[in-house]
């Protein structure tokens, strides 16, 4: 049984994790960087250690410290949360090798699907349909060229070890391809320690959605539906909604039942997603975050289920007592990313609240958002019986925000919930562009 778990990461997943330990009778134990010291989810633990300064290398990327932050405190446990380490299967397997339990994948596990080149033999091994591409990663601008040619362009680079957009770029042209392959490396390098990128056929107009998935790695798994994360800024996601308004029951039921299918050959464990392209009445896998997803709270709020919880049972090898049958997904939810475009001073902050308004932040007045990290504020979640009013339940709620002594997106959240394209369920990954950056050249 787990007794106590280290949290080794920070900002609102690190409330969430808080959160569910208690819930669970489990002493919470956070490690956190000198420059979140007074941070939310440090006042929630039950204790709290500190793992070094500010820069990320030197604290939530040292999985050193962090693992013997975890043995000092007499932890059982340690939750990744999401990014930093939570898909390193190094660091992974540096924790079951300490005798701790990482709350998460096997290492494994994690190591075959964090390569997105061996992600997609592993989809393409349990029937599900890839987008054309490289089979293995790009060895040198000719072979770039040879396998750009086959698949026809336009082509995009992705890094073989990393996601989020980094190491990401689209090439049009074969004039383009040196520069572009050239920058993908290097950005690659930077970002995940690896040069390694692939190609695939880029989809100009595509909707990004993802399957939600809960298996206990003894042969059972559940799938809690879809999320649309097609409203992205340079490959970043800013809303995400469930069901998505562009699915038909049919298409549905084919994507999920390709991603269980994935996840039992797998034999994976605990919480993680698949994500796909869909054009038309066709889907191509992606890739499989192995991990809790920053926007989780949308599939809880149309399952009923807590994932985090799950995640924390599972761990401790429990099975899935559920069947498939017994999950009933009901209503619509939608998330809003509110994220800071400066750091500085929190001096106002007000969340919304109210009938089916959830708010997940680590952050009140007199919080300081810090240079050093990811931007986001806080994930304004709603639930309502149908996406109509769940709309206008969002609008509502992004109206009650108030935050000053920094700038936000708030603004244009507010215009991408309030325009015709996403009220009418129909756009494409371009909806950003179309309507945000519209709006500033009409300014």
């Amino acid at each position: 049984m787990i007794g106590s778990i280290l949290i080794a990461n920070r900002g609102e997943i690190a409330v969430r994790v808080v959160r569910a330990c208690k819930d669970l009778g489990i002493r919470a134990v956070v490690a956190y960087s000198q420059a979140d010291a007074d941070t939310l989810a440090v006042k929630l633990a039950d204790e709290a250690v500190c793992i070094g300064p500010a820069p990320t290398q030197e604290s939530y990327l040292n999985s050193k410290n962090i693992i013997v932050a975890a043995c000092l405190k007499r932890c059982d446990a340690i939750h990744p949360g999401v990014g930093f380490l939570s898909e390193n299967a190094a660091f992974a397997k540096a924790v079951e090798d300490a005798g701790l339990i990482f709350i998460g994948p096997k290492s494994e596990t994690i190591a075959l699907l964090g390569n997105k080149v061996e992600a997609r033999k592993a989809a393409l091994a349990a029937g599900l349909p890839i987008t054309p591409g490289s089979k293995e990663a790009i060895a040198d601008l000719a072979d770039g060229k040879r396998n750009a040619s086959q698949i026809g362009y336009p082509i995009i680079l992705k890094a073989s070890s990393g996601g989020g957009g980094r190491g990401m770029r689209i090439v049009r042209k074969e004039s383009e391809l040196e520069a572009a392959l050239a920058l993908a490396r290097k950005e690659a390098k930077l970002f995940f320690g690896d040069d390694a990128v692939h190609m695939e056929r880029f989809l100009e107009q595509p909707r990004h959605l993802e399957i939600q998935l809960l298996s206990d790695g003894k042969g059972t798994v559940l799938h809690l539906g879809e999320r649309d994360c097609s409203v992205q800024k340079n490959h970043q996601k800013l809303l995400e909604e469930s069901p998505s308004p562009i699915l038909s029951e049919s298409l549905r039921n084919a994507m999920c039942e390709d991603s269980v299918r994935l996840f039992q050959e797998l034999g994976y464990r605990g919480a993680g997603t698949v994500e796909y392209l869909v054009e038309g009445s066709s889907y191509y896998f992606m890739e499989v975050n192995a991990r809790l997803q920053v926007e989780h709270p949308v599939s809880e709020l149309v399952s009923r289920f807590d994932l985090v919880r799950a995640q924390i049972e599972i761990a401790q090898g429990k099975s899935l007592s559920l069947s498939q049958k017994d999950v009933q997904l009901s209503g619509y939810a939608l998330e809003c990313r509110i994220n800071g475009l400066s750091a500085g001073r929190i001096e106002k902050f007000v969340m919304p609240s109210g009938p089916h308004v959830r708010v997940d932040t680590y952050l009140e007045a007199g919080s300081v958002l810090s240079p050093y990290y990811d931007s986001l504020i806080a994930k304004i979640i709603i639930w309502a019986p149908s996406r109509e009013q769940g709309l206008s339940v969002m609008q509502r709620a992004l109206a009650e925000v108030e935050i000053e002594g920094v700038k936000t997106n708030l603004e244009e959240q507010k215009l991408l919930i309030a325009c015709r394209p996403f009220s009418s369920g129909r756009f494409g990954t371009d909806l950003y562009a179309k309507v945000c950056d519209q709006e500033k050249k009409h300014a």
